[in-house]
């Protein structure tokens, strides 16, 4: 399968500082692909490899809390034992 990848071109207005900035630390030529890269993680569908990511720091997250909820419920446990 081959995919085919068009431009569009889009006009936008900036402040003349931003502009001159742009000009002087990305350098002329490269802005397109400079503020596509800022824009398209936003506007774009999430990638396969993003959601693998996303899983992966969810799984993470989840195992912490399971941690957590088991040292607490091991706490409680004993705390039960003395009491008898």
């Amino acid at each position: 399968m081959e995919y085919v990848f068009m431009q569009k071109k889009l006009t936008i207005t900036l402040d003349e500082k931003v502009y001159a900035g742009l000009h002087r630390v990305i350098g002329r030529g490269k802005i397109s692909q400079f503020i596509e890269g800022l824009v398209k993680p936003h506007v774009s569908e999430p990638s396969l490899e993003a959601s693998y990511r996303e899983l992966a720091r969810f799984e993470e997250t989840d195992k912490e809390a399971q941690d957590w909820v088991d040292g607490v419920s091991g706490d409680v446990g004993a705390m039960l034992d003395e009491a008898w």
